[in-house]
């Protein structure tokens, strides 16, 4: 008997718009929202650097096409590559798809043949396909002319990168969801003295939060200063 694998195609519902700051990125949450609703642009191509919560947008899209009662599917071709082609099949029968990390499978003939039809399927069916990439559509290493031509039929978006004020306030946003209590110095210590990037921000506030509630203290500098001689 062949055992079968249950493919990660679920979003995930922990993730909304609500906990992402969008700093100079309001107006294409917007687009994703509107698009996310069956209200919007049928095809979005979205691309930026890591680090900018592509993948967060688009479990959120999902969150809320789900919410306004559309049918999704959530496909991250990172993690479902060794699978096959064959994953894509089917899916033009959702009202909304959203296929993270493009990167992933470009110059492979197989995905890409089938990424093409399935394209064309959604198209005919008039259905929401919002895709995310590190780069942008014309830098993108397609060998397969008529796919890349098709990136360009929808709306292209670009996420901005943060400034240090967006990464406090993102901070502040994800620390009271996690019912921390982060000050604005302890913040911008964090920023002038640990990694600048966003997740791993993100990665050491929820680390924090963990060891200020083990401890029983508040988040002061003294206290984030001795848990990073200690752990990092």
């Amino acid at each position: 008997m062949i055992r079968q694998i249950p493919l990660p195609l679920a979003f995930n519902p922990e993730h909304d718009f609500e906990e992402y700051h969008p700093g100079g990125n309001a107006e294409v949450v917007g687009h994703l929202r509107q698009t996310a609703r069956g209200k919007g642009e049928h095809f979005i191509y979205l691309w930026g650097v890591p680090g900018l919560g592509k993948t967060h947008l688009l479990h959120a899209c999902c969150r809320e096409a789900h919410r306004a009662g559309l049918t999704v599917s959530f496909v991250p071709l990172l993690a479902l590559k060794g699978f096959g082609a064959e994953v894509l099949d089917g899916l033009e029968d959702q009202d909304l798809v959203c296929l993270d990390d493009l990167d992933a499978i470009a110059g492979d003939e197989a995905w890409e043949q089938a990424l093409f039809d399935l394209f064309n399927r959604l198209r005919d069916a008039g259905n929401g396909f919002i895709i995310s990439s590190r780069i942008p559509p014309v830098e993108l290493p397609v060998l397969l002319p008529d796919l890349k031509t098709r990136f360009s039929w929808g709306l292209t978006l670009c996420l901005r990168e943060f400034s240090d004020t967006d990464k406090l306030a993102a901070l502040s946003l994800r620390a009271k969801l996690l019912g921390l209590e982060l000050p604005l110095a302890v913040g911008r210590f964090l920023l002038s003295n640990y990694r600048r990037d966003l997740p791993g921000l993100m990665a050491l506030l929820e680390q924090l939060d963990q060891a200020s509630l083990a401890a029983k203290r508040k988040l002061t500098i003294p206290f984030l200063k001795r848990y990073l001689e200690e752990y990092q």
